[in-house]
């Protein structure tokens, strides 16, 4: 028996030390901050596990003011059974710019920090609009190999800004969360993220059409990034977190702590209320308290789709028509969603450990992304019934 451990032992120590030299090094750091912590994947609170850049909270914090009716209403219980299955974290309503509902599981609450994930998309595409609207970048039709250069691949001049933020860019990328083998996957423990990103050539024609890429907004980030001077949690807090009056302090994570990256296509670890201020500023075309801090015409082509046959995306919102309601969102891994209803003057956000199945073939919409838009709507009716 020594002697079979002895052998296992020496196999485990030979394995380490092959992948430690290897390109899959990274593997080793999603065995400890993935595996051996219980999960299969990425998770709410891994931000702990990682290293991060501090978003620090506003100078002039700006409460959401509470509904003249504000958790009066009860969740039928259809929807109480589906937060206990899929994990619901927190699940907020805001109506007329003021707190209508809200309510917090498994030991979250107001002030919980989780991690955002994709959700960190829109605030990226976000900051090259401000980008834009401050000078640093001339439009969407700037080419990326003005502020990197280094770009490479047979296509690599004709990739614009514009291209990275509606995910038609043409780069080599993989998008694939459970392959431990991914690029996808290597980007979340990678040290440098940048340099990994630019050995994805842009291989295909861009412009042409969407395909959901990780890779090309964090491609988008280190444009941003160069063009300001300035990192992106930085760029953030001045141009929009701190004037939007984000009442808690938040973390996005980085590559490394010296001179990182934001992880740029993922991983703003805040709270619902705040993940909420950035709905609500496109919903009112860029103004917040009488203050334009994004273009209204930026936002307006946010929030169409940019391809006839892909009606579900614009530039890094998702986008859909339901039941007569237009609506956008942002989405994350694990069902982390900030959807407006804008003509309903509606946000509804939920964090959560799951999202549960797969939709239908073909529906880039999960089923429980329907059962919240339902909720929404008819939490929605009940705010004007007495």
């Amino acid at each position: 028996m020594k002697k079979i451990f002895k052998i296992l032992g020496f196999s485990l120590a030979v394995l380490v030390g092959a992948l430690y030299v290897s390109d899959y090094s990274y593997l080793l750091d999603g065995v400890f901050k993935i595996y051996l912590t219980g999960h299969k994947t990425a998770f709410l609170d891994d931000y702990t596990y990682f290293d991060n850049r501090t978003l620090a909270a506003s100078e002039n914090p700006q409460a959401w003011p509470s509904h003249a009716r504000y958790n009066t209403i009860s969740l039928s219980d259809d929807l109480e059974q589906h937060h206990k299955k899929r994990g619901t974290v927190a699940f907020l309503v805001i109506k007329n710019d003021s707190l209508y509902f809200e309510k917090y599981y498994d030991g979250y609450g107001v002030d919980s920090k989780s991690n955002s994930f994709s959700v960190a998309k829109s605030f990226v595409s976000a900051l090259l609009g401000r980008a834009i609207m401050d000078g640093y970048i001339r439009d969407l039709d700037q080419a990326v190999q003005d502020f990197i250069p280094e770009l490479s691949g047979p296509y690599a001049d004709q990739v614009t800004v514009g291209d990275l933020a509606s995910m038609a860019s043409g780069q080599r990328w993989e998008e694939k969360y459970y392959s431990p083998f991914s690029v996808t996957a290597a980007a979340y423990f990678l040290k440098d993220l940048d340099s990994a990103i630019l050995e994805q050539p842009i291989e295909e024609v861009p412009g042409k059409s969407f395909e959901y890429k990780s890779g090309t907004t964090h491609l988008l980030g280190m444009v941003i990034a160069k063009a300001t001077g300035k990192n992106l949690t930085e760029y953030l807090y001045e141009t929009l977190w701190n004037p939007m009056g984000a009442e808690q302090e938040s973390l996005w994570q980085v590559d490394s702590v010296e001179n990182g990256s934001e992880k740029a296509y993922c991983c703003i670890a805040s709270n619902a209320r705040d993940f909420a201020r950035i709905a609500k500023l496109y919903k009112d075309h860029g103004k917040w308290n009488g203050e334009t801090l994004l273009d209204s015409t930026f936002i307006a082509k946010s929030l169409r789709p940019r391809f006839p046959e892909s009606p579900e995306y614009g530039y890094s919102w998702w986008l859909k028509e339901y039941k007569g309601h237009q609506i956008f969102m942002m989405r994350g891994h694990l069902g982390q969603y900030v959807m407006t209803f804008p003509k309903e003057n509606l946000i509804l956000v939920r964090l959560g450990h799951s999202k549960g199945p797969k939709g239908k073939k073909g529906d880039p919409f999960t089923p429980d992304i329907y059962t919240y838009m339902d909720a929404a709507l008819e939490i929605n009716k009940n705010v004007s019934t007495p």
